[in-house]
């Protein structure tokens, strides 16, 4: 009976280990003064392993940001994710798949420009946590044309 009673109490301790030790991923978007940026944020207490990251435009997948955009990949930031080179984010910080900054002067029109570019993407993460379970998130990106007359 002494067995038993062991395994279920490791069993729930796995169980309780688990969900204390679990990620919360978010993606979240900035569009303020000269910077748009897309990053996934960790929320949780535990670490968030990405292991693809897919974007979406016109119906079609792509896993590199760079094959969306009629952009010079040299214009701004961005990261990628293979099997090879998976990215790691700790609890608490986050990972920029995005990030462009404006110089000075008349940027209006070009910031409008790279706006409608990402607002015709779709986000997905497909990542896990330390044991082994699934964490998926989706966003669509049309937030950035939030103030665009339709």
């Amino acid at each position: 009976m002494a067995l038993l009673v062991t395994i279920y109490e490791l069993h729930l301790q796995r169980r309780h280990n688990e969900k204390s030790l679990q990620p919360i991923a978010q993606i979240a978007i900035t569009d303020r003064g000269k910077l748009l940026s897309i990053h996934i944020e960790n929320n949780g207490v535990g670490p968030l392993i990405v292991e693809k990251l897919i974007f979406t435009k016109d119906g079609k997948h792509y896993t590199n940001i760079e094959d969306c955009l009629d952009l010079n990949p040299r214009s701004y930031q961005h990261i990628s994710v293979s099997d090879s080179s998976k990215k790691v984010i700790l609890p608490g910080s986050y990972e920029e798949v995005f990030s462009m900054k404006f110089e000075e002067g008349n940027i209006d029109k070009e910031m409008d420009n790279v706006r409608e570019l990402l607002a015709a993407l779709n986000l997905k993460i497909d990542g896990r946590d330390i044991y082994n379970n699934k964490v998926t998130v989706d966003r669509d990106l049309r937030w950035f044309i939030r103030h665009h007359a339709t």
